[in-house]
């Protein structure tokens, strides 16, 4: 037996040993402590940790006060260090790192460390000593941290091609009743009068200006100092107690130039500020719309921040940032081609558009939204079947299988498809049907001609041929865009119907401006919009908006100017010869086809094709209008929503377009 005693000693005294380091494994450990302690000082809220002193509830307050004055800003906290005292198993020290963004570029700019002290309670869970010092290690008792700002020098201009301002600082008017100079008596009668003058309504601003406190300045209108508008300096100051008041605004040069592009500047909304987390205050200016709003960080710059300890006996500043001026947006517009757009499309009552592209470079020039479009983006991201213009496309996929202009189709007048009966256009000439070239039936537009290629052009093919051209891929143009949907898979009437760009085929202005610059230069254009300022790291541009068959002309959901741009494309298998053979017949559209109205134009010879697409299902249905031109190094989409005929509504638009272009 005495053999058998040794092991059982030995036994016990690993069991013992065993049992020891697992009590000491199970302890809580001071790093967990701290870490639990730094997650809840980063939210604000330490209801995960325990305290030698006072509730989580307590300290939390406690939080909230010190930190009253900093807004919405939290700091990003971690543990910078663990030290257990080696005298004192029960205490250990901490040290927190902290990482503020306070002036709200998304990056750390305050950076620091603090020390808690970390006792263990009795049921071996360790405490935290708290002080405001945690927090930052020269705050005491009644101490709390405030933030203030001061707004950046100069906001950024939006520049033209060259370089030159588009969007800018101009000289203004705030036109508005101040009322410590109005007359006793007279607030009423002078707040009508203004209204009267400015084209306001004399109730509701006679209203406003009534309960608006007793020293305020309310305004009615803002004009542009240099514009001939409804008021001058004499005609308000006529009026007892009105004033016309010197300011400065971004603007862009004219009050419809570009609006729904370049966007508009104005006071930060509630929603903005909220969304823009801490970067913008209450009277700040922002973009509200369109590129100042998309690149608004890059134009507005960043405001210089003070980082002050207050309390009874003073202020002490202990961080400080510089506020830094914005910096400049280019874009590719030329602004003399921009105006003329605009005023081609002035008198078009539905929603229009006019794009230019320069082939050689891609630069977009124009951007051009017509009244009737009511501010929407019809330009860019306008969403609509194309008509014939598409038949370049279509043409492009019958040269691959081995016609040529000169080679021979059929044009009957009507064409049945799988039950479903196609015509030509109204007026289609009779001398033009038949067996003839494919020159012909392009420059004039056969229908039939093109239903007839639905057996040897299959839909992948189609989807090709426009890729190829540029229509439905994707370009980072620096701002939303879309670019063109062309479903690689359709049958019986949808094939058919495609071919003529109908069906679900669907392109926006911008898209057939690119096919145009495409065939013209003889490879794929990639369209460029916005382009970064030399010297500056710019703002990435935008992807394009997503295809959306189902959201029409309306706007897809836009990618904010951060976003990647879009992936590269598949290479073009666009060739020089298939663009000449393109050109050739897009010039017999204008030598003898429907818009031989471009003949006439000044400069180089015209190439275009016209097309017509229907839409809304009534009897006869309505009828967008499409014209793609060709001049020289431009290549021009003009679209008009609710038209007649391509050559009929879109081509005088066209011809005043590049008639003035040579200007």
């Amino acid at each position: 037996m005495g053999k058998n005693r040794t092991p059982v000693s030995v036994l016990a005294v690993a069991a013992l040993a065993l049992s020891l380091v697992s009590c000491s494994a199970d302890k809580p450990s001071p790093d967990d402590a701290a870490a639990t302690l730094a997650e809840g000082l980063g939210n604000l809220d330490v209801s995960g940790s325990a305290f030698t002193a006072g509730t989580p509830d307590q300290i939390n307050k406690e939080l909230q006060t010190l930190l009253a004055d900093m807004g919405p800003l939290r700091p990003d906290v971690t543990v910078a260090g663990v030290d257990e005292d080696p005298d004192d198993k029960d205490t250990a020290s901490a040290k927190l790192g902290y990482a503020w963004d306070v002036n709200g570029d998304s990056r750390p700019d305050w950076n620091y460390e603090s020390t808690v002290r970390l006792e263990r309670g009795e049921d071996d869970q360790w405490l935290v000593q708290w002080a405001p010092s945690v927090l930052f290690d020269s705050l005491a008792d009644g101490d709390r941290l405030a933030r203030a700002t001061v707004p950046p020098p100069a906001r950024g201009d939006i520049l033209d091609r060259n370089g030159a301002p588009l969007m800018t600082s101009r000289p203004v008017l705030r036109i508005g009743i101040n009322k410590p100079d109005v007359p006793e008596g007279q607030e009423a009668s002078s707040a009508a009068a203004l209204a009267a003058l400015v084209g306001l309504d004399p109730e509701a601003y006679t209203a406003q200006v009534q309960a608006s406190g007793p020293e305020a300045f309310v305004e009615a209108l803002v004009q542009r100092a240099e514009a001939d508008g409804p008021a001058t300096i004499q005609s308000v100051e006529a009026i007892p107690g009105a004033a016309a008041l010197p300011a400065q605004r971004i603007l862009a040069p004219t009050r419809s130039f570009a609006r729904a592009l370049l966007g508009t500047v104005g006071e930060a909304t509630a929603e903005a500020i909220e969304k823009s987390e801490g970067r913008l205050s209450a009277g700040d200016l922002t973009g509200l719309s369109g590129l100042q709003q998309q690149y608004d960080e890059q134009l507005r710059g960043s405001d210089g921040v003070s980082i002050t300890v207050e309390n009874a006996g003073g202020s002490k500043g202990v961080f400080a940032t510089d506020a830094l001026s914005g910096t400049d947006v280019q874009t590719t517009l030329d602004p003399r081609l921009q105006e003329l757009a605009e005023a081609v499309l002035e008198g078009e009552p539905s929603a229009s558009a006019l794009v230019a592209i320069q082939p050689s470079t891609g630069d977009i020039l124009t951007v051009a939204n017509g009244p009737g479009s009511g501010g929407q983006q019809t330009a860019l991201l306008g969403q609509y079947p194309p008509g014939s213009t598409f038949k370049t496309a279509s043409a492009l996929a019958m040269l691959r299988n081995g016609v040529t202009p000169e080679s021979t189709v059929q044009c009957p007048a009507e064409l049945n498809v799988d039950g479903r009966n196609f015509a030509n256009v109204p007026g289609y000439p009779a001398n033009a049907t038949g067996d003839i070239p494919l020159r012909t039936a392009f420059a004039n537009s056969c229908n039939t001609a093109f239903l007839n290629a639905r057996d040897t052009v299959s839909q992948q093919a189609l989807a090709d041929a426009a890729a190829d051209l540029g229509i439905g891929v994707d370009a980072a143009i620096g701002t939303p865009a879309f670019l063109g949907s062309v479903p690689a898979e359709a049958e019986g009437t949808a094939h058919a119907a495609s071919l003529i760009g109908q069906g679900e085929v669907l392109v926006s202005p911008l898209a057939m401006a690119v096919a145009g610059a495409s065939i013209s230069k003889g490879e794929r254009v990639a369209p460029a919009l916005v382009r970064p300022v030399a010297g500056t790291e710019g703002t990435a541009p935008a992807a394009s908006a997503p295809a959306d068959p189902s959201a029409g002309a309306k706007a897809s959901a836009a990618p904010s100017a951060s976003e990647s741009a879009a992936p590269a494309p598949a290479p073009s298998k666009l060739t020089a010869a298939e663009a000449a053979s393109l050109r050739e017949m897009m010039r017999a559209v204008v030598a003898e086809g429907g818009v031989q109205m471009l003949l006439d134009v000044p400069g180089d010879p015209v190439l275009a094709k016209s097309g017509t697409a229907e839409f809304g299902g009534e009897d006869p249905p309505q009828t967008h209008a499409w014209v793609l031109s060709i001049q020289g190094d431009l290549a021009v989409a003009v679209f008009v929503e609710q038209g007649e005929r391509g050559s009929t509504s879109g081509g005088p638009l066209m011809k005043q377009f590049l008639t003035g272009a040579r200007g």
